[in-house]
């Protein structure tokens, strides 16, 4: 069965006639209006606005000649009658028109409670206007359907209005993609709709325009604003070879790019079908909700058809009496709450996330996460940068000459090392000359020659293939080791000038990450294939006292599984890629998004930012999401359970009190209001005060 996004009710996919695909996904609608209200939410949403004016005006008008009668020609109840047959059939056609849909399928849905107790009050009173001797009752009730048709289209708007503000997360990432493009075809610049751009063509953006769609820039330099996608306010440099994300804004020179993922590939269009499909998501504490809801339309009727028999044949009540508790009960037992109850929660919860670069691949994830109990984080990229950089120059005869001899002597290496020592030096503002000679020795080091003196820079194993000594230095290598850093001896001459020291440094926010998770009673364990040394060097400095070293990728996800056997929850983070078996065996997989590759498959949650701080951001958003869950639920359940009792008139023999039917529309409709305003609250949510 799928699920009606607007209405919330309950559509069998093989019966449902109204359906319509939109960005590559199938949407289900129990009636055409649910299919309008979708597809033109802004004109359906003036056309609302235009019927609740309309039936405001004449409802008003049957209230007031109902207590002057002081129009000529007709009887009070003929004029009546002309006044609320417009808002019956034409504000109400709405409802008539979503009934009829539903019996086409055999089902009934919450237009048909509407439909029907409108229908009784208007179809009782046209009956007493102008066949009086049928019954005894003079009573009419044109005011009463009149009250609850405008009441509920007040209600809907309300709540088309709070829903609007609860998706603007979703609309203003849909409204971040440019509308237009630059590009060059057959040698000449030419702008088109950004839907017409595609894969390799050359595209062209200057100072203070969007990046239209993903691709590789290979020409010009400039700085680009990424925030909106990535979170981070400072722009990023953009030169010939780099990546550039669709709707990020190119800040001061021109560049050229080719264009590599277009439409629905891009990161923008990723993310947005990431929100969307967690938008009309379930959460595990909606299936009672839809549960009940499935069930409720039929069971109202039989309510009120036994409410009405009991007053009417057994309690020897008036039909009119009887025929308001009919009334009564159809309209308060509207399950609108009920339905939209937790999908609300959902929406503002996984557009709330969206806003701060948290995606939430669906409800079921939203309401799980808050449940974790144990973290594993994967160290290399995850909690570390995965690069590694020089963390320590320890010069042994030589000062400032340490770097700049180690960087001209692994200038023309490609090993990680060398490349984090000649980064190291340019960051320094060094001028690194050429080496008269370069010999790479695999596993040991490299060789250089420069000004007629031999360089070397390796391990130990270098050094004593090489005959030198370095006794005098272990205690200090062996002191850095202990840190878990690469040490690396460097020669001249075959003498040891200096030390340099490499690791894979902490990524920044990595311990604040940690260290809230363990405040909130989390269980942080980190995960890695490194050497012991280097895994406890890096927990130490994080404040994590479990460390699992030296696993294999193919063995992550036994440990996971070993951890639930323990009947722990688990969330798995890591980068998406090498850790995607343990992020698809967690409870919870975390994925670190890089900003150009969101929609990683194996993360329930993907961080697109590189701040772990958002782990903890997640996990306080699920909490705030489940509140919401419960409090809604909670209203729904004892609205519906309380006051269907008393619309039955429970009360009435008691204390003599009988909910009108107008009561009960403006009770029915406030209901729904008040479970969006709640939702909504989550929009105060701010992962920044964490």
């Amino acid at each position: 069965m799928a699920k009606d996004p607007v209405c919330g009710m309950y559509v069998d996919e093989k019966k449902a006639p109204f359906k319509a695909e939109i960005r590559g996904r199938m949407y289900y609608f129990c009636s055409e209006t649910c299919l309008r209200t979708f597809e033109r939410p802004e004109v359906e949403l003036r056309n609302l606005k235009l019927l609740v004016v309309f039936s405001f005006t004449f409802t008003v008008l049957i209230f007031f000649f109902s207590f002057f009668d002081v129009l000529p020609f007709f009887s009070k109840n003929k004029w009546l009658f002309l006044f609320a047959t417009p808002v019956q059939f034409g504000a109400g056609w709405r409802y008539y028109k979503g009934t009829f849909d539903a019996l086409k399928v055999r089902t009934a849905n919450m237009d048909t409670l509407i439909a029907m107790g409108t229908s009784a009050a208007y179809g009782y009173s046209t009956i007493i206007t102008f066949f009086p001797e049928i019954f005894e009752e003079t009573e009419v009730f044109f005011d009463t359907a009149a009250a609850i048709i405008t009441l509920v289209l007040v209600g809907k708007l309300l709540e088309d209005l709070a829903k609007g503000r609860a998706s603007e997360a979703l609309i203003k990432l849909m409204d971040l993609q440019p509308k237009m493009a630059h590009v060059i075809r057959d040698g000449e610049e030419t702008e088109i709709p950004v839907e017409s751009v595609e894969v390799d063509d050359i595209v062209v953006v200057r100072p203070g325009e969007k990046i239209p769609v993903d691709g590789v820039v290979i020409e010009g330099h400039s700085s680009v604003d990424e925030s909106m996608i990535t979170g981070e306010s400072i722009p990023v440099e953009k030169n010939p070879g780099d990546e550039v994300i669709g709707a990020t804004l190119n800040k001061v020179g021109l560049l050229k790019f080719k264009a590599i993922k277009v439409g629905s590939d891009t990161t923008l269009s990723q993310i947005i079908n990431l929100v969307e499909e967690a938008q009309l998501s379930k959460a595990p504490m909606q299936r009672l909700a839809d549960y009940i809801s499935a069930r409720f339309v039929p069971s109202v009727i039989l309510i009120a058809l036994f409410s009405f028999s009991i007053w009417y044949f057994i309690g020897d009540e008036s039909f009119t009496f009887s025929l308001a508790i009919l009334i009564a009960v159809l309209i308060i037992a509207c399950p609108c709450a009920l339905g939209i109850a937790t999908p609300t929660a959902i929406m503002v919860g996984t557009g709330k996330g969206a806003e701060n670069g948290i995606l939430i691949k669906g409800g079921e994830y939203l309401e799980r996460a808050y449940k974790v109990q144990t973290i594993v984080f994967d160290k290399t990229g995850t909690l570390t940068k995965g690069e590694p950089s020089v963390t320590d120059v320890v010069p042994i005869e030589l000062s400032d000459e340490v770097l700049k001899l180690a960087s001209m002597a692994e200038k023309g290496s490609e090993h990680p090392l060398g490349e984090a020592i000649v980064k190291g030096a340019k960051a320094k503002g060094l001028d690194i000359p050429d080496a008269e000679s370069f010999e790479a020795v695999p596993g040991q080091g490299v060789k250089a020659v420069y000004d007629g003196e031999e360089i070397l820079l390796g391990n130990r194993k270098l050094m004593e293939n090489n005959s030198i000594p370095y006794e005098d230095i272990e205690e200090k290598i062996q002191a850095l080791e202990k840190e878990g850093k690469t040490i690396m001896i460097l020669t001249v001459n075959k003498m040891i000038k200096g030390l340099i020291a490499v690791a894979d440094t902490l990524k920044e926010n990595s311990k604040d990450a940690v260290k809230k998770l363990q405040e909130m009673g989390i269980e942080v364990i980190m995960l890695t294939g490194d050497n012991r040394r280097t895994a406890d060097a890096i927990a130490e400095k994080l404040g994590i006292t479990k460390v699992l070293s030296e696993v294999l990728p193919q063995d992550k996800a036994n440990v996971i599984k070993k951890l639930q056997d323990e009947g722990k929850i688990v969330g798995m983070v890591g980068d998406g890629i090498n850790d995607a078996p343990a992020l698809a065996q967690a409870d919870i997989g975390i994925a670190i998004g890089s900003g150009t590759d969101v929609a990683v498959e194996t993360g329930d949650i993907i961080l697109v930012k590189d701040d772990l701080r958002d782990v903890v951001a997640a996990i306080q958003l699920s909490k705030q999401t489940v509140r919401k869950f419960k409090q809604n639920l909670f209203w729904a359940f004892f609205y519906n359970t309380a006051l269907i009792p008393i619309a039955a008139g429970l009360l009435y023999p008691l204390l003599g009190l009988l909910l009108d039917p107008i009561y009960a529309a403006a009770a029915m409709s406030s209901s729904s209001v008040t479970v969006v305003t709640n939702s909504l609250l989550l929009k105060r949510f701010n992962p920044k005060t964490l």
